[in-house]
């Protein structure tokens, strides 16, 4: 898999991982699992050089 895949994916979990996560009680276990992957590629994506302005809609 190259970079460009590699970032191209970890983008799309990105995106579906905050969708997920507005639908979920910010309480529950559920959410702060997802938070700890959100936070992961968070800092994957800023350390690939990816502006996250535009892409975080959860900004935590």
């Amino acid at each position: 898999m190259t970079e460009k895949e590699m970032i191209q994916k970890n983008i799309e979990e990105f995106s579906r991982l905050q969708g997920y996560m507005i639908l979920a009680d910010k309480e529950s276990e559920t959410y702060k699992a997802m938070k700890v992957r959100y936070i992961e590629l968070k800092v994957i994506l800023a350390s690939s050089g990816i502006n996250l302005t535009e892409l975080d809609r959860i900004k935590e």
